[in-house]
């Protein structure tokens, strides 16, 4: 099988509107290449001080005591798995409405993921997840889908009933609240990914998770770099999952000089696509809610003739894209798992209806304004 992502990145420029910003986000390239210089000439490559500087303002971002960086966002939930120590023959509990890497990390850590539908925001059903406990379950992960926070206090509430764990797949969600504190920071452990397409990112992969547990952060420190407590003891034969001080440069420079401006316009744009398409019957909005602070990793919609709409906005110049057409349960990789079409009816809707539209904080109100009008114009012609 070949690399099909050079091929996605070059159809993907054909787009006036696009969901891929790094070309407006990175013009201050030469600034970072300049700060990468040192990093070169002190030879700091793996887990050098830059990222001890990353760990730190993560913490004090998720507002938690400890941050441990890692090689991506799905090292960081397959790790975290890890440190609570998930094996073979748990269960993890976790929404049928995900990408592929929170269920890809269940199954690496040795787990068996049990899915959980979801609701209409996107996020698991809180209500459905004691019926899926069972005495193997060990773990229960939320997704913060989007960007949008779950519903902690009811999940906790579940975890502590059943002392079970709670990590959050905190991926979208830098920045994220859920009743004024900050996603990350709202159970045992929180994973974020600097994916080049995530809210904070970095030039390649990159991840890091976060923790109030001391005790956690000492066994995640180890997992990370081969068990090691220094160059000559090896505490238990572990993983190779190090954050490069390269992208450790990247990210600390998304954080002090973008990060807010990043969260603040992409939740202006959101927003004022919401007020621009409340009134299309045709297409439905997420309802906003005082309790979170959404981050709008994407921005959501459920649309009728979605596939139709895509395309009719795809050919006047907009990314319209689908995350993602076919739940966790229904992929080929699920079948041994014994799921059926039917089993999650809310997470299949879903999945046969949403559509994502550019968010980031290069698009401008005339883009949005252009979206939301080849929208309409959609839906009155058709």
């Amino acid at each position: 099988m070949k690399n099909f992502y050079p091929q996605q990145y070059k159809a993907d420029e054909v787009f006036k509107i696009n969901h891929n910003y790094l070309s407006e986000q990175f013009t201050d390239c030469d600034e970072i290449l300049e700060k990468i210089k040192s990093i070169v000439k002190d030879n700091d490559f793996t887990l050098g001080s830059t990222v001890d500087e990353v760990e730190k303002l993560i913490a004090k971002e998720a507002d938690t005591k400890n941050a441990i960086a890692v090689g991506s966002g799905t090292d960081a939930l397959m790790l975290s798995l890890k440190a609570l120590g998930v094996d073979k023959g748990d269960e993890v509990i976790t929404t049928s409405y995900t990408f592929y890497a929170t269920i890809g990390a269940i199954v690496t850590a040795g787990a068996t993921p049990v899915f959980c539908d979801c609701r209409e925001d996107y996020n698991i059903d809180y209500s459905k997840i004691i019926e899926k406990i069972t005495p193997r379950t060990k773990v229960i992960m939320p997704v913060h889908w989007a960007g949008r926070a779950c519903n902690m206090e009811k999940i906790n509430e579940v975890a502590t009933e059943h002392n079970l764990k709670v990590i959050e797949d905190a991926c979208h969600a830098l920045q994220g609240e859920y009743k004024n504190k900050r996603c990350g920071g709202l159970s045992d452990i929180g994973c974020f990914s600097f994916h080049p397409l995530k809210n904070l990112n970095v030039w390649g992969d990159g991840g890091i998770i976060t923790t109030n547990s001391d005790i956690l952060s000492e066994k995640l420190r180890l997992l990370r770099n081969h068990g090691l407590r220094n160059r000559d003891i090896c505490e238990e034969f572990a993983y190779n999952s190090r954050l490069d001080t390269i992208q450790a440069v990247v990210a600390k420079h998304v954080l002090e000089n973008k990060l807010e401006n990043i969260t603040k316009k992409r939740i202006e744009n959101a927003h004022y696509y919401d007020l621009i398409l409340k009134d299309i019957l045709e297409i439905k909005t997420l309802e906003r809610s005082k309790d979170i602070k959404e981050v709008f990793h994407l921005y959501l919609l459920q649309a009728k003739r979605r596939d139709m709409l895509a395309k009719h906005l795809q050919s006047n110049g907009v990314d319209a894209k689908v995350h993602y057409p076919v739940p966790m349960h229904l992929q080929p990789a699920a079948r041994k798992y014994r799921y059926s079409k039917g089993d999650f009816p809310v997470s299949e809707n879903l999945a046969e209806n949403t559509i994502s539209l550019p968010v980031h904080e290069f698009i401008t109100n005339e883009q949005i304004e252009y979206t939301c009008n080849l929208i309409r114009d959609f839906y009155s012609k058709s």
